[in-house]
């Protein structure tokens, strides 16, 4: 089932993809304006309250007390290490090649969820997982060794803590709502973010309207809304539509950040992108259903045991609840 182009599930799935996209060019206004550490602070504060306040209204639940561990480390990888290394590199990145770069976090995530969950890795995950870091490296140097390639790398390693997220969402994601962890974690971020409020509190007090402005945006529009949207969208898609639309955040993000900040990206960027790209893809393609089958043992209906950052589960607490972590930034993260 495909969503029709006026219905509610199409205009959320479209909105969470610009929303997302938009943040990486917002990043670059707020970091020029308040700093790495200010925007980060805000941003997740922001959001966190955000989404506390629509929580009673969403029916979050209070989490149990043996899922703190986990959520503390989501918080700590996905939320506070994400916006650090993220806002850190765009300093010198521009916000379409972060968007590319941010690309390859599926790839991540599955290696990770092979290493850590004991995932099996089909042939489509490996291969797709080395096309897509090989994209990354591309972008990484396409302006040669000139202090852009230690940014870059700053840039992937948000990716990499972001990969670490998705896979400690994963058990998370079999009691809870996508809703529901994404708030957990903003509020575990927002805690390990604490450290921050002094420096933020002088960055503020100079900071400029539009620095200003852009760190409210992050929190309330990217951060808050595009997580209540997402996990609204994916809760009534196929899981292939959905996953499929984030593959359009890199390309919004170029064409956003065209617009907003008047960046054109080189050529051997796109070309880098369009492999990372490409390599996502390969990571996402399901086996045929009779190897799919010899695979996990099981019905051939299922997803292959491997599949990246999505989960189908039951909610013990709710009945029947079908939850899609996203693919990409981002984020509470994803971006």
């Amino acid at each position: 089932m495909q969503p029709r182009l006026m219905s509610s599930r199409f205009f959320a799935l479209t909105g969470t993809v610009v929303l997302w996209a938009s943040a990486f060019p917002a990043i670059r206004v707020g970091v020029d304006g308040l700093g790495v550490q200010a925007l980060s602070f805000l941003r997740i504060v922001i959001a966190a309250v955000a989404l506390l306040l629509v929580a009673p209204f969403a029916k979050v639940r209070m989490p149990r007390s043996r899922d703190l561990p986990m959520l503390a480390l989501c918080g700590a990888t996905g939320i506070t290490a994400y916006q650090l290394l993220l806002n850190w590199g765009e300093v010198h990145v521009a916000a379409g090649t972060a968007s590319l770069l941010i690309a390859t976090v599926p790839a991540f995530s599955v290696l990770l969820g092979s290493l850590l969950l004991k995932e099996r890795l089909s042939r489509n995950i490996v291969l797709g997982s080395v096309v897509a870091i090989a994209g990354a490296a591309i972008v990484s140097m396409a302006k040669g060794a000139g202090g852009f390639t230690v940014s870059a790398l700053i840039v992937l390693a948000a990716a990499v803590v972001q990969g670490v997220y998705h896979v400690a969402t994963k058990p998370l994601l079999r009691h809870y709502t996508g809703l529901e962890v994404a708030t957990y974690a903003m509020v575990a971020g927002a805690v390990f973010a604490l450290p921050l409020a002094p420096s933020t509190w002088h960055a503020t007090l100079q900071a400029p309207a539009d620095a200003l402005a852009s760190a409210l945006y992050l929190g309330l529009l990217p951060s808050a809304l595009g997580f209540a949207i997402w996990a609204y969208a994916v809760a009534r898609l196929p899981l292939a539509t959905s996953t499929a639309a984030l593959y359009l955040v890199a390309p919004v993000a170029l064409a956003i950040s065209f617009v907003w900040l008047g960046e054109v990206p080189h050529f051997i960027e796109l070309v880098g992108g369009a492999v990372s790209v490409a390599g996502v893809i390969m990571i996402n393609r399901r086996n045929p259903p009779q190897r799919r089958h010899r695979e996990r043992g099981g019905a051939p209906g299922r997803p292959a045991a491997g599949q990246p950052v999505t989960t189908h589960g039951e909610n013990t607490r709710r009945g029947p609840h079908r939850i899609v972590e996203p693919v990409s930034n981002p984020g509470p993260t994803k971006e």
